[in-house]
């Protein structure tokens, strides 16, 4: 069956990239062909330049978000890269049967640099390729990218990003033994180790849904027990198993506050305990400085 494709990284999903998808699934109804997603394993500049962003999406994550809306085909960059837009879309062409190319607003590919759309409508010509620029999307007064997405969340504004997302951050990571501080004092938490590449949110106290149930998270070097490295440890209240070596994946939905030192684990004790009463609130917590 011939098909329509757009090529991206995608990184995050976001709503900018879903607008994307929603004119791919319109077009294709509209010239009965399969949708395609083709996207790459690595992020484009860790082959171009070796200085790849924290990513806000495991290769695992893309793929689950992009199968929402098309058939998912991840490149290897690297192998894809040297090829020039000609012969990129020769392959497209008879690997894939893809008859149109529908190219994110701002998209360019080839090996030769940057290109018209003039001259990528008539390279694609030569394999039976019709091109199409899509629209851009923005939100509010907000374009979404991938790159102002990262910012907001090392700024800790959860609420700004998931709004750019269409969806909670997560952020996954599989339960390590810890220094069991919080259960000396009444909170016992689980110790998340993410994807080395995953972005983590600015430091501090989050509000976030891990299995559907509230719970809080501290990011951070946990200052008043003299931690020296950032850790990420939720806390899931009335939760009294056993989850080590487990996957948890948190979807932050509101910052709380900022990390601080504090006097003594009495004084921590008594700030936690305030932060685990937001939970309930039916309002957005004020941030305020403060720490688990």
């Amino acid at each position: 069956m011939p098909a329509i494709a757009t090529i991206g990284f995608f990184d995050g999903v976001h709503t900018g990239h879903r607008y994307l998808f929603s004119q791919l699934r319109k077009l294709a109804d509209e010239f009965d062909e399969r949708p395609l997603i083709f996207t790459f394993l690595q992020h484009p500049r860790s082959v171009l330049t070796y200085d790849c962003p924290p990513l806000l999406t495991t290769v695992e994550e893309r793929e689950q978000l992009l199968g929402q809306f098309g058939d998912v085909h991840f490149f290897d960059f690297a192998e894809v890269q040297p090829l020039t837009a000609l012969q990129f879309l020769d392959y497209l062409a008879d690997r894939w049967k893809v008859r149109h190319l529908l190219m994110g607003f701002n998209h360019q590919f080839g090996s030769e640099g940057r290109l018209t759309d003039e001259q990528y409508a008539a390279y694609a010509e030569q394999v039976g390729i019709r091109v199409i620029r899509a629209l851009p999307h923005s939100e509010g007064d907000l374009r979404p990218s991938s790159t102002r997405i990262r910012n907001l969340l090392a700024q800790g504004d959860i609420q700004a990003a998931n709004r750019l997302l269409g969806y909670e951050y997560m952020l996954s990571g599989r339960v390590a033994h810890g220094r069991m501080i919080g259960r000396q004092i009444g909170f016992p938490t689980a110790n998340i180790v993410p994807d080395p590449d995953k972005l983590v949110p600015a430091p501090g106290v989050y509000k976030v849904i891990v299995n559907g149930q509230l719970a809080l998270v501290n990011i951070g070097t946990n200052p008043t027990v003299g931690n020296t490295h950032q850790t990420i440890e939720v806390h899931i209240p009335g939760f009294s198993g056993d989850l080590y070596n487990q996957q948890l994946t948190l979807h932050f939905t509101h910052r709380i506050r900022e990390e601080r030192h504090f006097d003594s684990l009495d004084e921590l004790k008594q700030q936690i305990q305030r932060d685990y009463e937001t939970l309930s609130s039916p309002t957005d917590a004020q941030p305020d400085a403060g720490s688990m």
